[in-house]
């Protein structure tokens, strides 16, 4: 099955306004883009209020990731037609979580923690990953 918009023609920057449209939406404040050494954006950064105060959250878009699955599905593809795709693909989960926030379901927080900012700029799956965060088995 082909990957999710990867037939999109929607500019990158067109895709990061409707993603910023909705997280200020739904509380949002200080969004950044944060750009490689080429000037190409690699993850949006933006605060939200949590009940223990603000969080940093980095909401990373990989395009590296996304070129390599375009390859192997032989789609016609170039850099930036998966920088497209790979927004693309962040704005419809981004759209989704924003509606299971607005059926109360879950919290903004909830939402972001994997993305969540600890105090060295690591997020909270980077620090899980790391093993600096340690989760006990979950054997059943």
């Amino acid at each position: 099955m082909p990957l999710l918009n990867y037939t999109t023609k929607v500019d990158v920057y067109t895709t990061l306004g409707a993603i910023q449209g909705q997280l200020v939406k739904h509380g949002a404040k200080k969004i950044m883009q944060d750009y490689d050494d080429e000037g190409r954006i690699t993850a949006l950064s933006f605060l939200v209020d949590t009940p223990a105060g603000p969080r940093g959250i980095r909401l990373p878009a990989n395009v590296d990731a996304v070129h390599a699955v375009l390859d192997r599905q032989k789609a016609k593809c170039d850099r930036e037609q998966a920088e497209r795709v790979a927004w693309r693909i962040v704005k419809d989960w981004v759209e989704a979580q924003m509606a299971i926030l607005e059926s109360e379901m879950v919290q903004m927080d909830e939402i972001f923690l994997p993305y969540m900012l600890n105090g060295t700029g690591q997020t909270v799956f980077e620090a899980y990953r790391n093993n600096q965060l340690a989760l006990e088995g979950g054997a059943q």
